[in-house]
C-alpha cells in the first residue's frame, strides 16, 4: 500500500499539469466542433445618434465573416445578428472619427466570437439649412430650326439642408431638361440636384421641395421683336400716400414668338409689382409676362421703380385775429373779427389741424394813426401752408386814444 501511494504521488505536479492540459484540449475540441462562420453580410446601424448631426457615410459598410458559437440544433440567419455603432459619446462633436462596431445576437444561444471589420471611419458634421437657393434650368443643346423662349421654374428658389461642409458649397440647384426635336414645349416636374459653382453635384444634400415644375416655350417658326415694357403695379400704398411716378428698367425687351402673335403686340407687360402698404419709394424686380405664344428672349429681371408722395389737399378753417406789435398809446379797430383761411397739406396733417384753435396775426408794429390794410399771417405746422385768406386783408383803423379791447377769441377749425 505504501509503495502504491509512493508511486501515485511521485512527480505529482507533472501529472496534474498533464490532466489539466488534456481537459483543456478536450474542451477546445468540443468548442471547435460547434464554432461556425456566417457567410453573409450584416448591415451596420447607428444608435444613440446626436441631434442636429449629419453622419458621413450615412450607411456604414456591412460586417462579414462573423464567427459565432451556437448549439448544432440552432438555425442561424441574418436576423440572428445585430451590428451597431453607438454614438452616445459623440454629441456635439465634429470631425473624422474611428468608431468601434458591435455585433450581438438577440438569440441568447448564439455567442459572437469575431467579425470583420471591427472599426469604421465616419465623419460627423453639423446639420444646417439654407433658404432662397436659386433654381437654374439647364436645357442643353437646342435642335436646329428650333427657338427656345421663356424658361420658368416653379418654385424659383428652394431650401437645402445637410452637412454644413456641403451646404456651404451649394451655389444653386440644377433642373436638367431636354429640348425635343419635335418642337414640343417643356412642361414637366424635374428633380433638383444641388451643385457647386463648377456644376459638380453635392451628395448627400436634401432639397426642399425635391422637384420644380419647369416650362419652356419652344417655337419652330418664330420671330423676334423689340417692344416697350409696360410695368404692371398692383395694390395700394400706405394711408396718406399716392403714386407719383412709375419707371421701368430696361424700357424695352426682346421677345420671340409666332409672326401672327407678334404682329398685333404693341408692348409687353411685366409680372405684377405689388406696392400694398408701401410708404416710401421702392424698386421691385419682376419678370416679363408676355401673352401665350410669346416669350422673352432675355431672362434678366425687370426693375420697376415706384415713387410715392403724400396725398395732399386743402381745407378751409375759421381763424381769429390777433394784433402783433400794437402800441399801448394807440387804439385799434378791426374791420372784421375773423377770417376764413384755406390751408393746404397732406391729409394726415390737415386731419391734425381739425378742431384746433386757429389764430392769424395782424402785424401793426410801426403803423401810424389812420386806416391800413393789413395782410393776416399764420404760423402753421411743418407740411402745411396757407393757400388763401378771405378777406385777403383786414382793415385796421388806428386812433390816438388808447382803447382797451378784449383779445380776439380763437375760432375752432371746421
Amino acid at each position: 500500500m505504501r509503495r502504491f501511494l509512493r508511486r501515485l504521488f511521485n512527480n505529482w505536479p507533472l501529472k496534474l499539469a498533464a490532466v489539466g492540459l488534456a481537459t483543456l484540449m478536450y474542451g477546445g475540441l468540443a468548442l471547435s466542433q460547434n464554432t461556425q462562420l456566417y457567410p453573409g453580410q450584416i448591415p451596420v446601424h447607428y444608435v444613440n445618434e446626436p441631434p442636429d448631426t449629419v453622419k458621413l457615410p450615412s450607411t456604414p459598410a456591412p460586417v462579414e465573416a462573423i464567427r459565432f458559437f451556437a448549439p448544432s440544433n440552432v438555425l442561424v440567419a441574418a436576423s440572428s445578428f445585430l451590428a451597431t455603432i453607438d454614438l452616445a459619446d459623440y454629441d456635439g462633436k465634429v470631425g473624422v472619427f474611428q468608431v468601434p462596431i458591435s455585433v450581438t445576437s438577440p438569440d441568447s444561444r448564439v455567442t459572437v466570437l469575431g467579425f470583420t471589420p471591427q472599426f469604421a471611419t465616419i465623419e460627423l458634421d453639423a446639420l444646417v439649412s439654407r433658404a432662397d437657393v436659386p433654381v437654374k434650368v439647364v436645357h442643353g443643346s437646342v435642335p436646329e430650326k428650333l427657338t427656345v423662349g421663356a424658361v420658368k421654374s416653379d418654385p424659383s428658389t428652394v431650401t437645402v439642408s445637410g452637412a454644413a461642409s456641403l451646404v456651404s458649397q451649394v451655389d444653386s440647384v440644377r433642373a436638367d431638361v431636354a429640348i425635343q426635336a419635335g418642337g414640343i414645349d417643356v412642361d414637366e416636374d424635374v428633380r433638383l440636384v444641388p451643385v457647386d459653382k463648377l456644376g459638380n453635384a453635392l451628395i448627400p444634400v436634401e432639397v426642399t421641395p425635391a422637384t420644380a415644375h419647369v416650362t419652356i416655350v419652344v417655337s419652330a417658326d418664330s420671330r423676334t421683336k423689340t417692344l416697350p415694357v409696360n410695368p404692371i403695379v398692383t395694390g395700394t400704398p400706405a394711408a396718406g400716400f399716392e403714386v407719383e411716378s412709375v419707371t421701368v428698367s430696361p424700357q424695352v425687351a426682346l421677345v420671340s414668338g409666332d409672326v401672327n402673335d407678334l404682329e398685333s403686340l404693341l408692348a409687353v407687360d411685366t409680372e405684377p409689382a405689388s406696392i400694398t402698404g408701401v410708404s416710401e419709394d421702392v424698386t421691385i424686380e419682376v419678370g416679363l409676362a408676355p401673352p401665350a405664344g410669346v416669350s422673352a428672349v432675355d431672362q434678366d429681371p425687370i426693375k420697376v421703380s415706384v415713387t410715392l408722395r403724400p396725398v395732399t389737399g386743402t381745407r378751409t378753417f375759421t381763424a381769429g385775429l390777433r394784433l402783433v406789435g400794437a402800441s399801448n398809446t394807440l387804439s385799434y379797430k378791426l374791420s372784421v373779427d375773423h377770417v376764413l383761411v384755406t390751408i393746404g397739406g397732406s391729409v394726415a396733417d390737415l386731419d391734425r389741424l381739425s378742431g384746433a384753435a386757429l389764430v392769424m396775426d395782424l402785424d401793426v408794429a410801426g403803423l401810424k394813426t389812420g386806416t391800413h390794410e393789413v395782410t393776416p399771417t399764420a404760423n402753421l405746422p411743418v407740411g402745411t401752408t396757407v393757400v388763401a385768406v378771405s378777406p385777403p386783408t383786414v382793415g385796421v383803423t388806428i386812433g390816438t386814444t388808447a382803447i382797451t379791447a378784449p383779445p380776439a377769441s380763437p375760432r375752432t377749425g371746421g
